[in-house]
């Protein structure tokens, strides 16, 4: 199949998601309103926040100083921990879409698992069948908590976002969510290019005349993950969008595969009950 930049994803509540996006963890003020119009500039349609980032406020101002017009660029932010439960989750909502400048979101995730989820998940049901939010998920959810989820909730999430990358290649996690019509989305791609030295890495991206960046993108890509690699510098932005005009051969998508070391970034979510 072949990908662009204005490729989507369908969701399984029959909407569309772009295929690839901009992260923005720990970016804040002018530096994260400079890169959301970066990214926009470049072609970026997905965007990436949290109420916990921080951030919410600067890239409402981004998208609304960019020459986009605010249906085509799809919105994802998640309710944090301490927001979670029924009545803390609505109100959080209201508080991300005030910052905003919003009045829907594409996309609202629970951000962790944590143990007011189902409450969460209501309130988040509430919001999407009352047209706030065009598609709801969760973020480090693992496949008991999906389980847990899927059976004492009225709607299956639509995305579960993970770290997840060659390193990280949670291989049953994708066989189940894509059993269930659930889309990953991977944060953390590209490992903080603490694994760019890696010799297989290394060999393929010599191999397509491609940076590892590069090559991490396009073999999520080639899995059917939704990638949203976090920039600041306006040069890796461009270069990490610049992954369409090749394609991963499958015996290096299987080279690729075969490096998986549950090399982990951030916290490993299979700890929260």
């Amino acid at each position: 199949m072949e990908f662009s930049i204005d490729s989507n994803f369908e969701l399984n509540n029959d909407t569309k998601i772009p295929i690839f996006g901009l992260g923005t963890w720990d970016m804040y003020g002018n530096e994260v309103i400079k890169s959301v119009k970066w990214a926009l500039e470049t072609g970026y349609r997905l965007i990436d926040t949290a109420s916990f980032y921080g951030n919410e406020e600067e890239i409402g101002k981004a998208i609304q100083e960019s020459d986009i017009h605010r249906e085509d660029i799809y919105l994802t932010t998640k309710v944090w921990d301490s927001d979670q439960g029924y009545d803390r989750t609505l109100k959080s909502f209201k508080n991300s879409i005030k910052k905003l400048k919003i009045d829907y979101i594409d996309l609202y995730l629970i951000h962790w698992p944590r143990s007011y989820r189902l409450e969460t998940w209501k309130a988040m049901e509430n919001l999407y069948d009352n047209g706030k939010i065009r598609a709801i998920g969760v973020s480090n959810f693992t496949i008991n908590h999906l389980k847990e989820l899927i059976g004492s909730s009225n709607h299956i999430p639509a995305i579960n976002q993970v770290e997840f990358s060659p390193f990280l290649y949670q291989k049953d996690l994708l066989e189940y969510c894509n059993d269930k019509k659930i889309r990953l989305e991977a944060y953390c791609p590209l490992t903080r290019m603490q694994k760019f030295n890696n010799s297989i890495l290394q060999e393929i991206s010599k191999k397509y005349q491609k940076s590892p960046s590069q090559v991490l993108l396009r073999w999520g890509i080639q899995h059917g993950i939704i990638e949203i690699p976090k920039s600041s510098s306006r040069d890796h932005i461009i270069e990490n969008a610049n992954i369409f005009d090749f394609e991963i051969e499958n015996q290096d998508i299987q080279s690729l595969d075969s490096v998986n070391e549950n090399f982990r970034i951030v916290d490993d979510p299979c700890f929260y009950e």
